[in-house]
């Protein structure tokens, strides 16, 4: 147990060493590195007590270390369909006459989601339909709304032609005005200490913006909208800085803003 906390301190003391790396690909990297550190342990406890070899070549292809069975087949969720607005407020209203005052407080709550995930797939529609010669793939078209309220409503489109791709993801979180923080402090912070720089702030259509470049995930581009709205591209394999800020400059950031319904 002393191990799994120090390399769960290691990694949170990387992360804060490195704000700048605050993104969806590194948090995975933490949260996959992470797991493989308490597996790794969990599995070490389970040998010692039934005195497993870890190393038995004899575990049968559908079962982990443990003995027990790994899944290897099995269909993904399906996407739901969004709640239907008018009939969520209709069961609102005869819940509450009926004094159901729970009831009545879910139907508002789906009502809701169900506005939030149809303002997400209006701005979807809205987006290029090729980004610097790359078609949209549809199959990674996305609408996430985790909360309802308009709290954590996220939106994605993936451009992508053989090993160049865009990914331009929508948001409007308040959790992003401290990402953004980070992002400009640490932009200035590079453009202040006389190196080499990998990370500057710009200005995309008057907006002021952050851009980023790592040798091994490419460029990436963060744009805040208002308080809580922020749009970001990750462009893998664009030749130049000029190049990808070209593809960014495609979108209408203001007609995002303007649906997002930031100020």
């Amino acid at each position: 147990m002393f191990k799994i906390y120090v390399s769960f301190s290691i990694l949170l003391a990387c992360l804060c060493i490195h704000p700048q790396s605050y993104s969806q690909g590194f948090l995975k990297k933490l949260k996959d590195k992470a797991n493989q550190v308490v597996d790794k342990s969990i599995d070490k406890k389970i040998d010692e007590k039934t005195g497993t070899n870890q190393d038995n070549s004899n575990n049968s292809k559908g079962a982990n270390k443990t003995g027990k069975p790994r899944n290897t087949t099995g269909e993904a969720l399906k996407n739901s369909t969004p709640p239907d607005v008018v009939q969520q407020i209709s069961d609102a209203e005869k819940a509450n006459d009926a004094k159901n005052y729970s009831e009545a407080r879910y139907a508002i709550q789906q009502a809701l989601l169900g506005v939030e995930i149809q303002i997400g797939q209006q701005i979807l529609k809205s987006l290029p339909v090729s980004v610097a010669n790359l078609p949209k793939d549809t199959t990674e078209d996305r609408v996430m709304s985790t909360q309802w309220g308009w709290a954590n409503l996220t939106i994605q489109r993936v451009y992508r032609q053989n090993d160049k791709q865009m990914t331009v993801v929508i948001g409007n979180n308040p959790l992003y005005s401290g990402m953004m923080e980070l992002y400009f402090n640490n932009a200035y912070a590079t453009q202040s200490n006389g190196e080499s720089q990998n990370m500057k702030q710009i200005k995309v259509k008057g907006y002021k913006a952050a851009i980023k470049f790592d040798a091994n995930e490419g460029y990436s581009v963060l744009v805040p909208l208002g308080q809580s709205g922020m749009m970001t591209w990750q462009g893998i394999n664009f030749s130049t800085e000029q190049d990808m800020l070209a593809a960014v400059n495609t979108f209408d950031i203001d007609g995002v803003k303007k649906q997002l319904g930031e100020k």
